[in-house]
């Protein structure tokens, strides 16, 4: 039975990248005519969304979102969520429809064909350097400063002990919002690491939860309110994280 199991979990994990795939390559000379220029985004992420909820249903997942406040249409927001699974890139496309950027980590631009659009449409960091997070922010502000939104992991990375509920949050995307006074967006993603965490051998098809939760305004707030509403935003996220996993 054990190896039934394993036999599953390597083709399933196969499967999934067959799945990344295949959408890109029908949809490939649309994908590299939207990314020509910077005025082309919104285009790309629309078939980005497409392509997101394509591998979601492809690998037998569906989700089921509560939503306690909307996004409006052609708003900057600060899109934050807790991270244990790449599934959280596909689910956080799928439920958002506002044109967003993600700040991601610069490996997943060394996955094939995937990575090719990913260095290109996404703000890259090298978490290790601390002029790549200068950059970072510079490029986060050009993307906001276009009318985009911008969604960051604010653990900084999945953290390597899949018991930790949620990891310590970092600082950019609080600082961020609060330079260019727009809102937070926090987004509970409940069911993504029990569906297809970083452990090879683990995962199954099945519900993906999450929640919207009350937008946090940053309306008034300086620099120096950083460390609080990190940590207020943090909290939130914590608590309805308890609320799921108390409901299981």
């Amino acid at each position: 039975m054990k190896g039934l199991k394993v036999v599953f979990w390597v083709l399933w994990r196969v499967w999934f990248y067959i799945l990344m795939a295949i959408p890109i390559l029908i949809m490939l000379p649309f994908l590299l005519v939207s990314i020509a220029s910077e005025k082309g985004y919104p285009y790309f992420f629309k078939m980005a969304r497409i392509w997101a909820k394509f591998i979601l249903f492809g690998m037998g997942f569906y989700y089921k979102v509560e939503r306690e406040e909307k996004l409006v249409r052609n708003k900057s927001y600060m899109i934050v969520a807790n991270h244990t699974s790449m599934t959280d890139i596909m689910l956080m496309l799928a439920l958002v429809k506002n044109p967003f950027v993600f700040v991601g980590k610069k490996e997943l631009s060394k996955i094939p064909l995937f990575g090719f659009f990913y260095k290109r449409t996404c703000i890259l960091v090298d978490r290790s350097s601390s002029k790549s997070k200068n950059e970072v922010f510079k490029r986060a502000q050009n993307r906001l400063n276009q009318g985009l939104s911008i969604c960051i992991f604010p653990e900084g990375g999945v953290p390597d002990d899949e018991s930790i509920l949620l990891d310590e949050f970092k600082d950019g995307a609080f600082r961020l919002a609060i330079e260019h006074q727009i809102p937070i967006v926090p987004i509970v993603f409940a069911d993504n690491k029990e569906r297809f965490s970083y452990t090879f051998f683990s995962g199954s098809p099945g519900k993906m939860r999450a929640k919207v939760l009350p937008f946090v305004s940053t309306d008034g707030l300086t620099a120096d309110h950083r460390k609080e509403l990190r940590d207020q935003v943090r909290q939130m996220i914590y608590k309805d994280l308890l609320k799921f996993k108390n409901k299981e």
